[in-house]
């Protein structure tokens, strides 16, 4: 775990996937902020973590990420990592080379997302 989490914010349409996001990051004493689209305006920032659903949000990698640097472009870019199912490995790859730091399995983000912060941030 960092020893100071950062202001994450979380890109998800999924109402589901954000209330329990909210409830991981509020565990280890991080502040999340939820937005559902990537061309939507964040009230707060600015992050050092910005976290992108692939499986609910339904543009390509490449167009999800040039829309969110372009939503954040008044803040210095925070790390991208993306997530989506584990099945969709070729969307997860096209996340990568578009420009995320990192991209995993749903399932490894909310088993594991201490230690995926620890990653991330530490």
């Amino acid at each position: 775990m960092p020893a100071a989490s950062p202001a994450i914010l979380l890109v998800s349409p999924d109402l589901m996937l954000t209330s329990q996001m909210a409830g991981l990051a509020s565990g280890v004493g991080g502040q999340l902020e939820t937005i559902s689209r990537c061309d939507a305006s964040a009230k707060g920032g600015p992050f050092g973590l910005v976290i992108l659903d692939l499986g609910s949000l339904r543009a390509s990698p490449e167009e999800l990420l040039t829309q969110l640097r372009a939503s954040l472009s008044q803040q210095p870019l925070p790390r991208i990592v993306a997530f989506g199912p584990h099945v969709q490995k070729e969307r997860l790859e096209a996340a990568v080379a578009a420009g995320a730091a990192e991209a995993v399995s749903r399932g490894e983000l909310l088993g594991s997302f201490a230690s995926c912060l620890a990653r991330w941030c530490g």
